[in-house]
C-alpha cells in the first residue's frame, strides 16, 4: 500500500493520458508534444498518439520522438479520422483523467495542473478553457484574431470569454475517464463536432461541463486562406449535421452565415437583373424590393471593410488587409458547408485543409 505522501499526491495529482489523433502534421506534431512533456504537473503522465494514414514526414518525426521518450506511445488510426482515433488512443491509455489535445495546439505549462485542480474541485466530467489563437504569418495572426472576434467565430465561450461555470461544450477537454467510459467514449459517425456531441451526452447522463477561463491553450490556425476556407467548409457541414441529429444543436449564431449566403446570392442575382434593365417593366413595389436586394453584397463588403479597420487587435496594416480576405472567407465558406449539410447531411465530408496530396 502507498505511503502517505505518495498516496495524497496520487489524490491531488492522479495520472493523466494525453490523447491525440494525428495526420499530416509533421510541421507541428514536435511542438504539441513537446509542450505536453513541458508541462509543470506532479502526477504520472503518458502521451498516446492515433497515427493516421500520414503522407508527409509526420510518422516520422513521431517515431523519433518515440524512440527518445519511453512515455509517448502509438496506436495505428487507419482510417485517419479524428473520433476514431481518439477512441483508440482512450482505450489505449491507463490513467484516471484523460486530456485531449491536437497537433495544432500547444499547452501552456500550467494547463495540467489547473485543470486536474479544477476538475476535482467542481467534480465536473469535463473541464476545457480558452483557445488562444496566435498565428506566426501574417496572414495566421489575421486569422487568429478572427477567432476571437464576434465579427468573426466570436461566440463560443473558448473563443471570446466567459466567467467561469457550468458550459454547453469545452475546447479540447480534460476528462474523467469513468465519465467517458459510462457515455460510451466519442461518436465515430462524427468526424467534425464530436467534441460538442461528446458534451451533450455527458450532460444528459447527469455530468457536469465546466469552462475555465484561466486555461489557456495556443492554436495555430491553418497557414493558408484556401486551407481555411476548406476546414471552415467542412465545419459547417458537420455543424449542420449536428443540428439534424440533436434539436439541442441549434444556435441563432449558426444561422447567421447560412442566412448571410442566400441574401447575398439574392443581391448578386438582382444586380445582374438590375445591369441587364429587366426591371423596367416591373411594377414599383418590385423594382424597388430588387434594388433593395442588390444594396445586399455592396453593404456587406462596407461592413467588411469597417470591421477590418475597427477591430480591436494589435494588428499591422498588412495584416487588416489580410482580414478583407479572412471574415468573407469564414462567414461564406462556413455559411455554404451549413447549407449543404442542412440539406443533403454530412455523408462522409472530409476536412481536406490537412491533405498533403
Amino acid at each position: 500500500m502507498p505511503d502517505s505522501p505518495t498516496l495524497s499526491r496520487i489524490i491531488q495529482h492522479p495520472g493523466v493520458s494525453y490523447v491525440m489523433p494525428i495526420l499530416n502534421e509533421a510541421e507541428h506534431i514536435e511542438a504539441a508534444v513537446r509542450s505536453i512533456l513541458d508541462q509543470d504537473y506532479a502526477g504520472e503522465k503518458e502521451i498516446v498518439l492515433a497515427l493516421g494514414p500520414s503522407t508527409d514526414a509526420t510518422n516520422d518525426v513521431v517515431a523519433r520522438m518515440a524512440a527518445e521518450e519511453p512515455r509517448l506511445h502509438t496506436v495505428d488510426n487507419p482510417t485517419g479520422r479524428t473520433p476514431a482515433g481518439l477512441n483508440l488512443a482512450i482505450r489505449a491509455s491507463q490513467y484516471p483523467v484523460v486530456v485531449r489535445v491536437d497537433a495544432h495546439t500547444e499547452l501552456e505549462p500550467g494547463y495540467t495542473e489547473r485543470g486536474v485542480a479544477t476538475l476535482l474541485r467542481t467534480g465536473a466530467a469535463d473541464v476545457g478553457g480558452l483557445m488562444d489563437a496566435q498565428g506566426r504569418t501574417p496572414f495566421q495572426r489575421a486569422v487568429a484574431t478572427a477567432y476571437v472576434s464576434p465579427l468573426g467565430l466570436g461566440g463560443a465561450a473558448y473563443h471570446s470569454g466567459a466567467p467561469e461555470g457550468p458550459a454547453e461544450s469545452a475546447y479540447l477537454g480534460i476528462f474523467r475517464r469513468e465519465a467517458l467510459d459510462a457515455v460510451g467514449h466519442f461518436e465515430e459517425t462524427l468526424w467534425r463536432g464530436q467534441d460538442w456531441d461528446m458534451c451533450l451526452r455527458l450532460r444528459q447522463a447527469g455530468y457536469a461541463v465546466w469552462f475555465d477561463p484561466e486555461l489557456k491553450v495556443t492554436y495555430w490556425p491553418r497557414s493558408t486562406w484556401t486551407k481555411m476556407v476548406r476546414q471552415f467548409y467542412a465545419a459547417g457541414i458537420w455543424r449542420a449535421e449536428l443540428a439534424r441529429r440533436h434539436k439541442e444543436g441549434k444556435s441563432v449564431r449558426h444561422f447567421l452565415p447560412p442566412l448571410l449566403v442566400i441574401a447575398l446570392a439574392a443581391g448578386l442575382a438582382a444586380d445582374v437583373l438590375l445591369a441587364a434593365g429587366a426591371a423596367a417593366a416591373w411594377p414599383a413595389w418590385l423594382a424597388v424590393l430588387l434594388l433593395l436586394a442588390g444594396l445586399v453584397p455592396v453593404l456587406y463588403a462596407l461592413g467588411i471593410v469597417y470591421a477590418a479597420v475597427t477591430i480591436k487587435a494589435d494588428l499591422t496594416l498588412s495584416e487588416r488587409l489580410r482580414l478583407l480576405a479572412v471574415l468573407p472567407g469564414i462567414h461564406v465558406s462556413w455559411g455554404l458547408g451549413y447549407l449543404r449539410g442542412r440539406v443533403f447531411g454530412a455523408h462522409g465530408t472530409v476536412d481536406t485543409s490537412r491533405r498533403k496530396s
